[in-house]
């Protein structure tokens, strides 16, 4: 059986898990103590989230910020077939796992890894499913003029999982290991590629084909005062605190109507309206700016077309001839036995860590460590 080692969070990462764990591989879920992936919190039409997208694996809490946790995971590495991982873009690196850094632990190992942008000047931008959906033109395609929609389900996050899975057969197939990197962005692109391709053989903007529903308080579009529209996402309250220093709104941070996802979900309907007034003050790019500056994700609302001006978008471009005429399409975003229950966390943390040659006085000593 194959072993598979997931550092996911949400629906991308877990989302590859669950495809490798359904085809009957071992998957082993990497999970932070006490808390877990994030969406085992999520409540709502979000509420089936954890539960959905990690069917038959196996739980092991693991800090791997500490010597402990990378000494564990070192060996893992070294047992495993492929690992998935949809990290804030460099926290890899700083952690010591790097696909350069795990290719020493073991040189025949897949290494997935799903971001919001691959190479450009988009790289080192976090991102989510619904923001990508905006930037991409998919969401302008999906709503209408006035409202873009996105998807049903996160089908970006989940198609990059699967483009994920494609190539890692691939590599299966000719024994190889590698590197499999897969953008969010990139993913959207391809799928509101032949929205790209009828722009240019029609000549002439398309209408959209025809709302929202999110778990996090502040989810939403904003106008700037030259009418641009972003979509702004802060899904955790180290990003909020983040977006009042950068918006100067310090004195939101305090009051108990936002001091949690859920209180701001809750208080939207003044909160919304009061960042709105905020960045009506401002013009995009300096609003772009403090984004950037504090690392917040976000999508600029682009039609599909508008791709092909994109600098980021540019770089995954291929050009084909089609009725005798060059046109500019996505291509694909590749650089390079079933248990059907979500597992609690840390299930398996004792039996991972005995199986690794851990006795049972260090695993208990780990344990109460990472329960602190």
């Amino acid at each position: 059986m194959k072993r598979v080692i997931e550092l996911g969070q949400i629906v991308a990462g877990p989302t590859a898990g669950l495809i490798f764990a359904d085809m009957g591989f071992e998957v082993i879920k990497v999970e932070k103590p006490c808390s877990g992936d994030i969406s085992r919190e999520l409540t709502g039409t979000s509420a089936g989230t954890f539960m959905y997208y990690n069917r038959g694996k196996k739980s092991l809490e693991l800090d791997i910020k500490t010597d402990f946790g990378k000494e564990v995971l070192t060996k893992l590495l070294s047992t495993a077939d492929i690992i998935v991982e949809n990290m804030a873009p460099g926290t890899m690196k700083k952690i010591g796992f790097s696909y350069e850094d795990v290719k020493k632990i073991n040189s025949r190992i897949i290494y997935v890894s799903i971001k919001g942008y691959m190479e450009g000047p988009y790289e080192n931008r976090k991102s989510l499913d619904y923001p990508v959906e905006i930037e991409s033109g998919l969401a302008y395609m999906t709503g209408t003029k006035d409202r873009p929609m996105r998807m049903g389900a996160s089908i970006v996050d989940m198609v990059a999982a699967i483009l994920g899975v494609t190539k890692s057969f691939q590599l299966i197939s000719e024994n190889k290991g590698g590197l499999v990197e897969i953008g969010l962005f990139e993913t959207a692109m391809f799928l509101a590629g032949q929205h790209i391709a009828t722009y240019q053989i029609e000549k002439k903007g398309l209408e959209p084909i025809n709302e929202m529903n999110f778990a996090w308080g502040i989810y939403d579009y904003f106008m700037s005062s030259d009418n641009k529209k972003l979509f702004i996402a802060v899904a955790t309250d180290d990003q909020w605190k983040k977006f009042c220093e950068g918006f100067g709104l310090e004195s939101l941070i305090a009051d108990e109507k936002f001091s949690s996802n859920n209180a701001r979900y809750m208080h939207r309907d003044f909160l919304i309206p009061l960042i709105q007034k905020r960045l009506l003050s401002m013009n995009y790019e300096e609003i772009k700016n403090i984004l950037d500056l504090y690392n917040i994700s976000y999508g600029t609302l682009n039609k599909p077309w508008e791709l092909l001006h994109d600098p980021q978008a540019l770089n995954y471009m291929v050009n084909m001839n089609y009725n005798n005429n060059s046109y500019e399409v996505p291509r694909l975003p590749f650089s390079v036995a079933q248990n059907n229950n979500a597992p609690p966390l840390g299930n398996c943390t004792k039996k991972i860590l005995s199986d690794l040659g851990y006795s049972d006085t260090r695993i208990e000593e780990a344990i109460k460590t990472m329960i602190k």
